[in-house]
């Protein structure tokens, strides 16, 4: 493929194909996981909340757990792509780490790192930049959407190459597989682009195989948990449950929640979004399904509603809370869970880059 070729932005037609693909790299899950490798992450711009952990913490847990090899990235640097500063990184960090170690995720088994730490997986950025142009990266639909909003604000040339950098968390530890939402998956052909065109610029210098390999999606199950205000569930909206609250805190914010009117509760997403937010909710605790809720509530109305909710969220997150606290109490243990992550991470960036540099005639 040549810079010249187009890089698709199909939406349609990549959640049709990756949605067929995941079924099958679920039942390849179950039966021998060790042929997979997954790279995935958070930006550490606040207290992770509920939405986060049922999008992403609870299926990372648990395909760790059925043996698959992680890396989860905790990444720092992608926090000043659309921001003057970093605020306060450091208590957000290990707050990042501690929610993760909270929700199940065990750093004996599972790889936590952070981008600023490794200094081998930003090379990558590089060579990996001589391989897209300008115009395919402001086609991007996470890169226009940035665009949208900056008005008459330039935007950062880290924003700009955002798609680039993932590509590089992906492709340095060489994961094939990738959690993802379905708004996620242009970012992943971006990688598989850049993956492909490396090989075809490059290859290796004694060996047929490609470098990199060609990572695959694996989509998201959850459907998208709203706020409390029945907008998207956002840090800066402050329209959110955090893993770490309390439960009175719960209490709370839920009293607040917007309902409607009607005191016949239903499961209707499509015209009582508000209302249907705080029933799945409810159903993604106690997992059930969500109809079911809504008919047990009833004629309860918004009241009754927010009680089952209120109820279901603290008893699911009482004991991720408690580990939580625990957790975070021992700073010097989450430094030793890092330093221990970073420095797999850094013997695995500093071999893919050695292999980069081979391939590029560089290794002198």
């Amino acid at each position: 493929m040549s810079l010249t070729d187009e890089v698709s932005f199909d939406t349609d037609a990549s959640l049709a194909r990756s949605t067929q693909r995941s079924a099958e790299i679920e039942k390849q899950l179950q039966t021998d996981p060790s042929g997979f490798r997954i790279l995935t992450g958070d930006r550490p711009t606040g207290n992770l909340h509920i939405g986060h952990y049922f999008g992403s913490l609870e299926n990372r847990v648990r395909l760790s757990r059925l043996g698959v090899e992680t890396f989860v990235l905790v990444a720092d640097y992608q926090v000043i792509t659309d921001r003057d500063g970093v605020g306060p990184i450091r208590e957000r960090v290990y707050s990042l780490i501690a929610d993760y170690i909270a929700a199940g995720i065990d750093p004996e088994k599972v790889t936590i790192f952070t981008h600023s730490a490794i200094p081998a997986l930003n090379q990558l950025m590089l060579p990996f930049l001589s391989v897209v142009t300008d115009a395919e990266l402001r086609r991007n639909p996470t890169v226009k959407a940035e665009l949208d909003l900056t008005g008459d604000r330039p935007m950062s040339g880290l924003m700009l190459t955002y798609p680039v950098h993932q590509a590089a968390d992906i492709l340095f530890c060489k994961a094939n597989l990738v959690p993802v939402g379905k708004d996620q998956l242009p970012h992943l052909e971006q990688a598989r682009v850049i993956a492909r065109r490396f090989d075809e610029r490059y290859g290796r210098a004694d060996e047929s195989r490609p470098v990199f390999p060609s990572p695959e999606g694996l989509l998201s199950k959850s459907g998208t948990v709203l706020g409390l205000d029945g907008t998207k569930m956002s840090k800066s909206k402050g329209n959110t449950i955090e893993i770490g609250m309390t439960a009175d805190e719960t209490a709370k914010l839920l009293k607040r929640a917007v309902t409607d009117s009607d005191r016949h509760i239903t499961y209707d997403p499509a015209n009582r979004p508000e209302v249907s937010n705080l029933v799945n909710i409810a159903a993604l605790c106690l997992d059930r399904d969500p109809v079911d809720v809504a008919e047990e509530i009833g004629d309860g109305g918004g009241g009754g509603l927010k009680k089952l909710v209120t109820a279901a969220v603290n008893d699911k997150f009482a004991p991720i809370r408690a580990k939580r606290a625990e957790v975070i109490a021992d700073p010097g243990y989450l430094e030793s869970v890092l330093a221990k992550g970073n420095a797999v991470a850094n013997e695995v960036a500093d071999a893919t880059l050695a292999e980069v540099r081979q391939a590029m005639r560089m290794n002198y």
